[in-house]
């Protein structure tokens, strides 16, 4: 299946039983999360490695560029890389289920020791601005094509600003990695979405990392062309509910497909996949076929460079 007819989504931790964050991942691991996934109508994906130590980070992402390299289906399924972390907040509630003893500031010799690992695969970098002092990795990822995203972060809308300025232009599942209770104007939701015009914004369409009205308040306020929907998918994605791995972490995903730290304190990825996504848009979100199309396929597709 080609890019053109297909979903593409931008983060992906693992899919169908394999964690892209686990330490043994395996080709035969890769392969059956590829062939889930394209039975499910994916095209593409951008495999999503989390926060850890860079030494952990960067075994992980050599792993999936050698495991990508040796199969042909992994090659075409696997766009790229998105890195997600570790220069992201460490305060609770930003820092989601982040680890914290793996979080720091940004690092200039620890973000290209994590590109090299990735081989020129990366496409997505998530980091927060205020770990980004004078901005100098948003510059230096800016200037390798590289996007640049705001996510798990409590930027001013100064820092926000200064790092549009120096090269960001996406935004991170807009609504998460944030804390559950915020200011009620003053916050990084509010912030984000008054750069909108010069940012793409991220979702996930669960309904339970944001609720259907809320998606739909924030996509009509930024306008459907600065809008792409990830599943942010962890293992858990096409089979259920149960107990899953995500990195460290083993996941409850309950009913809902919501998927929840143990101890409920945050969410920790999602166990949707695109099929169910568009059901949401369409049924729940009040969205039309072609615009839930243009969220998934489109839209995500052009952030990447691949239209047409």
């Amino acid at each position: 299946m080609s890019s053109a007819g297909g979903f593409i989504d931008l983060q992906v931790n693992g899919y169908g039983g394999v964690d892209f964050n686990q330490d043994d991942l395996s080709a035969g691991h890769l392969h059956s999360a590829c062939l889930k996934l394209s039975a499910d109508g994916v095209a593409g994906i951008l495999a999503t490695i989390i926060t850890d130590h860079i030494s952990v980070m960067a075994d992980r992402l050599r792993r999936l560029v050698e495991l990508r390299e040796s199969d042909a289906l992994a090659r075409e399924m696997i766009l790229g890389l998105h890195i997600e972390g570790p220069f992201i907040s460490s305060a609770d509630g930003y820092r989601g289920a982040h680890p914290e003893d793996a979080v720091s500031p940004a690092n200039l010799d620890e973000m290209k020791r994590l590109l090299d690992a990735g081989n020129g695969l990366t496409k997505i970098v998530t980091l927060a601005p205020e770990q980004d002092s004078g901005c100098e990795a948003t510059k230096m990822l800016a200037e390798q094509n590289i996007i640049v995203s705001a996510g798990h972060t409590d930027a001013s809308i100064d820092q926000l600003k200064a790092a549009i300025d120096a090269g960001l232009s996406m935004f991170t599942h807009l609504g998460n990695g944030c804390p559950l209770q915020l200011h009620r104007h003053e916050n990084i939701i509010q912030r984000a979405l008054s750069q909108a015009d010069q940012l793409y914004l991220s979702f996930i369409a669960d309904g339970v990392h944001v609720p259907f009205t809320a998606l739909g308040n924030y996509m009509r306020l930024a306008g459907l062309d600065h809008c792409v929907i990830v599943t942010d998918a962890m293992s858990a994605a096409g089979l259920g509910p149960g107990r899953h791995a995500l990195g460290r972490w083993e996941v409850e995903v309950g009913q809902d497909l919501s998927a929840w730290a143990p101890d409920r304190s945050h969410l920790v990825g999602s166990a949707m996949t695109m099929p169910q996504v568009i059901k949401n848009l369409t049924e729940n979100a009040s969205l039309t076929q072609a615009e839930a199309e243009d969220l998934t396929i489109n839209n995500p597709a052009r952030l990447l460079g691949r239209e047409g």
